[in-house]
Formats: structure tokens, sequence, C-alpha cells
């Protein structure tokens, strides 16, 4: 608005309202200061008639009015609903009338109060005891009744608390004021001088406080539990745990401001900041973390946390304004010189025995790993390493072939060799310059590497191997969170010149059952269909539905490269063109040939999938190259899929979450690394056909019947089958543990028919079979007892000796508990038949 020049009283009222309106009102002062604004508008608006904007102003104005009215109404609502609350709360059922302190809580179901209670002054419930003095529900005399030990903490002294955490000392101190000279208030400062200084001496940020840490469950929820510092708790084992949770930071500032802030720019260098403030907490237990990492990030926000966290800094930013409105209350003014309470003279500190005592935690602690390492793929059958995360289940050897498999299709073509082991998903190296071929493992190319190692680990499988100046290493996890693998080759020139690789992917497509693709793999192929996304850099490929009834099906393949690329990425999609005329894969012509891929899509007659990528690798550097296979049931999680999975730092990610769901998987089965170690191994002799722990020759020359005599004991002969044997009871113990590593097993994608064979003879009580029924009821698969997959207990005298024979002769594998441990069976050498005199031909 343009004043008239010649008007001084309308330039004054302009510049009055203006700053009128540049002032912040309060909610309640809005509505007086929107009239106050009309009336100088009113004034000003007689000499501007004819300006549209005092029109726009008057109705914002009347507007943040309104809205400022309906905010007060609402609050004004939920004071009254928190009043009424607390007056309606009573404390009364949970006050012990003896003891004269308050339980930990109470059981409804039951009508029984705990056996536990809040007896410290040191401890959060001390706002609830302070509350329900001033509403008069407990007499004042309970918070005398609260322990007062002290203990000495350099120089000062400190009130103990049961665990040691930052949230027992400091939660009251939100609302409830701190008075100078007083025992809280010395314990206040005691407190965060000792949590500084261990934190110095562990070499960490300081912040010790119950939180989330890593460890979860099986629905992947981080689990809970209480950290504190040793000496300052009553509890056992405090130094055993280390979690710093940021939130114990922002509750120190009230007392240490300067060092609060030096802490939390300590905690954001550490990663704890994130987009939306500070992240739950950091697990430094040397235990609970992966391989070469010095500390977990535990990113998630518990609202509680965020909350207190909040409230601790309006307090320093605003003067104490939450203790100024609480301590407004006459209740509270009544009550509040219970927090007046002097340091007492000549009282003796404690000495907690958490300061010195290692102990069993309270805290779940992750099983450490285990890692089986071969440094040659020349064995006389394959060892194996199952890796699944529920539905998507990868098998791999230690020569580099193996299957994927998504809930019942299979996603990777598959056939048990146990000779040649050359089915999987491959990824070929090739020297540009010098034109030498080698694959990431041994197979499929079988070229001797210089150096050759593979480990197994529960959360992923590790291919090392160097080949004149190169090192090569695959890594092959399978997502904790989607249907999908990730293979990354990490290539490392130690040569002195910069080298060119080209990297090619290579797998059979199927996207079908097993059953299906081996019964006619040419008929099945008609029915799938590829397409390539160049956004991406993914090969879609999908199996066209023969009817309504089945399930759609999607499968992807995606490369991204962390490095130096050259040139464009290359696709195929069609085997013929691949592997050329006569060829295997074990000599493509698409690479030995130095042949660029075709580029081929659509509905080939034998789909694969490959991808191909060049990279540029300078002396002394690495370049890494990933390699992903996703099943999508639509199109469109196809695409977001394929988008995620474009990511260089998708394989971290998905480690650490395959480590995490291996570590939670194993707590929840109770198996420990050992045992995962020992049933991996007995996986190896189910997956591929093992002559020691099968019945010798002339005993399956003795069979002679057909798969169809399983059926009349529930056993469809369908998936592979383990037998067990006992006869007495001083065995079960390698029974359970054969039960248990088939739920193992079970979990790793591995279906197999488990048949318990009792050996003992009828009696009238059945002592033996009745244990054996108990056990498998109530394992973790008891569900499965005489179904497909499941446990199937019988009894040897009620059944024929051919049945015998023949349940012998199909096992895959035959463990009689009366032999010893399970370890040892496993180690048992196979027994050869003596060879036949050497042919001498006669003259």
């Amino acid at each position: 608005v343009e004043p008239n020049e010649n008007d001084d009283h309308s330039e004054t009222r302009l510049g009055s309202l203006l700053k009128l309106l540049a002032t912040v009102p309060t909610l309640a002062e809005i509505a007086d200061t929107r009239d106050t604004a009309l009336d100088q508008l009113a004034e000003i608006q007689s000499d501007h008639p004819n300006s549209g904007m005092f029109v726009r102003l008057t109705r914002a104005l009347d507007q943040s009015a309104q809205a400022a009215g309906d905010v007060l109404a609402r609050l004004s609502r939920l004071a009254h609903a928190s009043e009424r609350s607390m007056e309606e709360m009573d404390f009364k059922f949970l006050f012990d009338p003896e003891r004269k302190v308050f339980t930990i809580g109470y059981n409804v179901s039951s009508s029984v109060a705990d056996n536990s209670f809040y007896d410290l002054l040191a401890s959060e419930a001390r706002l609830a005891s302070f509350v329900a003095i001033a509403k008069g529900d407990v007499p004042l005399e309970h918070w005398f009744r609260m322990g007062r030990q002290l203990t000495r903490v350099d120089g000062g002294r400190a009130l103990i608390s049961w665990t040691g955490t930052m949230f027992e000392y400091l939660m009251p101190l939100l609302v409830m004021r701190n008075y100078g000279s007083t025992l809280l208030d010395e314990t206040y400062r005691s407190v965060v001088k000792r949590q500084i200084e261990y934190g110095i001496e562990r070499g960490v940020p300081w912040g010790v406080s119950e939180a989330a840490y890593n460890v979860r469950d099986l629905h992947r929820n981080y689990q809970y539990g209480p950290f504190g510092v040793p000496g300052l708790g009553l509890k056992r084992g405090l130094v055993e745990d280390l979690v710093v949770a940021p939130y114990a930071t922002m509750l120190a500032a009230e007392i240490d401001p300067a060092a609060a802030m030096n802490n939390l720019r300590r905690l954001k260098h550490d990663g704890a900041l994130g987009t939306y403030g500070y992240y739950e907490s950091i697990d430094y237990t040397t235990e609970r973390l992966p391989q070469g990492l010095k500390h977990v990030l535990i990113r998630a926000f518990m609202t509680h946390h965020q909350g207190m966290s909040l409230v601790s800094l309006s307090n320093i930013l605003q003067q104490d304004r939450m203790e100024r409105r609480f301590h407004a209350d006459p209740l509270v003014q009544a009550t509040e010189l219970l927090l007046q309470e002097r340091i007492p003279v000549g009282a003796l500190a404690a000495h907690p025995s958490a300061e010195e005592v290692l102990t069993g935690r309270t805290t779940q602690t992750l099983p450490s790993p285990s890692t089986r390492v071969y440094n040659t793929a020349d064995l006389e059958t394959p060892r194996t390493q199952l890796l699944s995360n529920g539905a998507y289940n990868v098998m791999v050897t230690t020569a580099g072939g193996g299957y994927s498999t998504c809930g019942v299709n299979a996603v990777t073509r598959w056939r048990e060799d146990v000779t040649r082991d050359n089915w999987g998903t491959f990824v070929y190296l090739r020297d540009v310059r010098s034109g030498s071929v080698w694959s990431a493992s041994y197979q499929p190319v079988l070229k001797r590497p210089q150096t050759y190692e593979v480990s197994f680990s529960e959360d992923k499988a590790d291919f090392w191997r160097s080949d004149a100046g190169i090192v090569t290493h695959m890594e092959v996890v399978v997502s904790a969170e989607d249907n999908a693998e990730v293979r990354r080759v990490s290539l490392t020139n130690n040569s002195t010149r910069t080298r060119e690789i080209e990297l090619t992917s290579y797998a059979e497509v199927v996207l079908a059952t097993p059953q299906a693709d081996a019964a006619h793999p040419a008929f099945s192929n008609l029915f799938i269909e590829t397409e390539f996304v160049a956004a991406e850099n993914a090969i879609l490929a999908h199996r066209r539905q023969r009817s309504s009834d089945e399930a759609p099906v999607w499968g992807i393949h995606v490369v991204v490269v962390e490095g130096d690329l050259v040139g464009a990425v290359q696709y195929e999609t069609d085997r013929g063109r691949f592997l050329g005329r006569g060829h295997t894969p074990a000599d493509p012509v698409a690479v030995m040939e130095d042949r660029p891929l075709s580029n081929t899509t659509g509905a080939v007659l034998d789909p694969v999938f490959s991808l191909r990528r060049r990279v540029r690798i300078r002396p002394n550097q690495t370049v890494r190259c990933s390699f992903s296979t996703l099943v999508a049931q639509t199109r469109e999680e196809a695409l977001l899929l394929a988008d995620k999975y474009h990511d260089p730092n998708i394989f971290e990610r998905e480690s650490q979450l395959a480590w995490t769901k291996a570590q939670v998987e194993m707590s929840h089965l109770g198996v420990d690394a050992e045992e995962a170690h020992l049933f991996q191994r007995l996986a190896a002799r189910l997956v591929y056909s093992d002559p020691s722990l099968r019945p010798r020759p002339h005993v399956l020359a003795l069979n002679t019947k057909a798969q169809s005599s399983l059926w009349p004991y529930g056993i469809s002969g369908d998936l592979p089958i383990m037998v067990v044997r006992i006869d007495k009871a001083e065995d079960l113990p390698i029974v359970r543990k054969i039960v248990r590593g088939h739920e193992y097993l079970h979990y790793k994608g591995l279906t197999i028919d488990l048949v318990v064979l009792n050996d003992n003879p009828t009696t009238y009580l059945q002592s033996l079979q009745k244990e054996i029924e108990t056990m498998i009821r109530t394992s973790g698969l008891g569900g499965l007892q005489d179904k497909p997959g499941g446990v199937f207990l019988r009894r040897t005298d009620q059944m024929p000796e051919v049945d015998r024979i023949l349940l012998h002769s199909v096992a895959r594998a035959v463990i009689v508990a009366e032999r010893g441990p399970l370890e040892d069976q496993l180690e048992r050498p196979q027994v050869e038949e003596p060879l036949p005199r050497a042919f001498v031909p006669r003259l």
C-alpha cells in the first residue's frame, strides 16, 4: 500500500499496523491481536477504499483467530482429560502396606501383586511416588522408606540405583525442580561426571542407559534392555555390555549443557544423527558386532526417548519451562519440600558388586560366528552352504555350483551331479588385453588359480582366488527383506599395469517347480519372456500363465558397479547365442571368443540371465561389481526391486541384514555356531548323494520294492529321506540333536522327511516310544509330524523286513544312534570295495 504522501496520519497508522502484525502472540493473545489489527485496518481502509488487499488481510486475520480458538479448545479438553486421568488414578493397589513401597506391577489375571519392589530413591519411579504423596494416595512415610545407599564417585557421592542407567537418575528431572546442595543435586552431578569418565575409559561417547541393542527377534524387531555404568548400579555384569543412547546425553544436558553438546557432536561423528534426529543407540558390545565392525548403529526411534529429549531441550532453551509448569500446581508446591533433602553427614559409602563381578547377562548375546574354510574345490563330494531368508533359498558349493529357489519354484536350473557339480549361477571374468578367462569361483571354467579359498558362514559364502595379478573375491548373500540374492565380485589389481576386465554373469532361468522343469525343460522354457530395462541395467523375465489358477512370477537380474566403467552394459537372454553350438558353460563362445552379447530379449527358446560390464582397474585399486537376482509377483514390484538393487550401497545393507537374521535365527532355534556348522555338513550329504552315510551296496541290492511301497507309512518318497535308528533311551540326546538339525535345515530352505525308527521291542509301557513322541511333538516342527517335510516315527518291529530294506535303500543318510555322536558319524570314511585285478591280456 502506497500511503498518501500528504497524509502523515495514514503513514503512522500503517506503520503501527505493520509493527503489530510483526509480533508473535501466544495462542490466547491471537484473538485480541486480531481485534486491534482490524480496528487499525478500518482506519487505514477509509483512506484507501478500493484496495483489495484489506479484504484479504481481514479474512486472514479472522481465519487465524478461528484456528487459534480451535487449538485452544482442543488443548483445554486435553488438559481437563489429563487432569481427570491423574485425579482418578489410584496408586493404592500397587502400594505394599507393610514395606511402605510400591510393587513393580500387578498380575490382573491372578489378582496378585509382583514380589519385586521400587525400593530405591534413585529410580525413575520416584516421580510416581512424589505425585502419589502429593495426591494423598500414600503416606509421606513412603518417601523415606526408599533406599538411600550412597557410593563414592571421584570425590563426590551418588545414590545407588538398580542398573546405573541415566534414565533412572535423570528422567524425573524433566519436571521436578533441582535444588542446589541437596542429596539429589549431588547425585545428578556425580552421575553425569561418572558417565563422562566411563565413556573415556571405554573409548566411546558417554551416555549409557536402557535402550534397544543389536539383537532382533524373528520379526526383526530390536530387543530392549537396561544398560548402566558399573559402580552405580546393584545389577551384576554391567561391564559386559556397552550400549550408548543419545537420549541419555539429552537428559544430562540439564546438568552439564557444554559437555552434552560436545558429546552430541561426537555421536554425530559416529553416525548417530539421522535425517529425523538422533537414532536410538549405538551398540559397542564386541559379542554382538559383525566381523570387522567396531560398533553397530541401531537405526530406530523410540517415541518415549524422543519425547524426553524434546522436553529436556525445552527446559534448557526456555528456562525450565516444564519444571515451572509442574511446580505451579498447588499440590506439588505443598510437597516440594521432599526434594530439598540435605546430604547426610557421615553416611557410609557402599560398593556395588557390579563394579567387580562378571556374571550371566540379562540381555541377549549373539552366537559367535563359525566359519568353514576350504582351500580347494577338488573334494570327493561337494561341500555345501545353505543361505535363506525363509522364502528365498540359495545352495552353493565349494566349487561355486548350486541352486536358487523361491518358495516352491526354482529360480535357476540345477541338476544333482556329484561328479561334475556344474549347475548354478556363475560370473565369468576376461582380461581384455590378454584374452585370459576365468570364473569368480572354480566353476564353470575350471581354470586352476594360483590360490583358492572358500569360507562358509551362517550369513554368506566367500570365494577368493588369485589369477595373474588379479585377486577375485566373490561374496554371496541372501536378502533378509526381499526375495533376492546378491553376488558381489571385488577385483583387486596387484599388478603394475592398468587392467581392463569384463565381468559376465550367467544363469539359466526356470521360474517353475523343479519337478516340472526336470520333467520337460524345453516345454517349460516356452512360457518365459524376457525384456531389458535400460534405466536400471536389469533383465526382467516372466512366466506366462497357463491357467488362471497359476500364480504370476517375475524374475529380475540387475548389475551395478562401483568403479571406472568402460562402455555400455550388454545383455543376453538366449542360451543358444551365449553358449554357441556344441559348447557348454565351461567354454561359452560369448566369453571365450570375445564376442559382444547380442542384446536379445523376448520369447526366446532357452532363456538365461546374462549381463556384462567392462571395468578399468588401476594398479593397487579395487573395483566392485554386484549381480542381484530377484523374484517378484508383479511387473510393478519387479521394477521397484530393480531400482532398489541398482544401488552401489545395496550389498552392504543386505550383508548386514543377513548377518543379523542369521544370528537371530540361531538364537531362536537354540543352535550354537558349532551345531550350525554340523548341520550344514549334514545338509551336504542330503543334497548330494554320499555313500558314506548309506548302507553298503550288497544291502541296497536286496531291495525289491518301489517308491509306492513307502506310501502305507505316510511317506511319499518325493523328498530326500533321512533315517535315524534308536533302540535305547540313553541315545535320545543324539535323536534330539538331529530333530533340532531338521528344524534348522527347514529354516534354511532344505525340506526333507526325517524318519525315526524305534528298534526297541514293543512293551506294555513303551517308555522309549512315548519319550520320542513327546520330543517330536514339542519340537519346533511338531505341527509337521507325519506330514511332508516333517518327522515320521515308526516302529521297526511292526514293519516287514523288505520295507525296512526299501526305506534304507532310498534314504540319503542313515544315522544309527548307538554308533556314537553325529559328529563322528559324519566323519565316517567311505568303505571302498576292492578293485578287480588288473587285466593282463594273454597272447
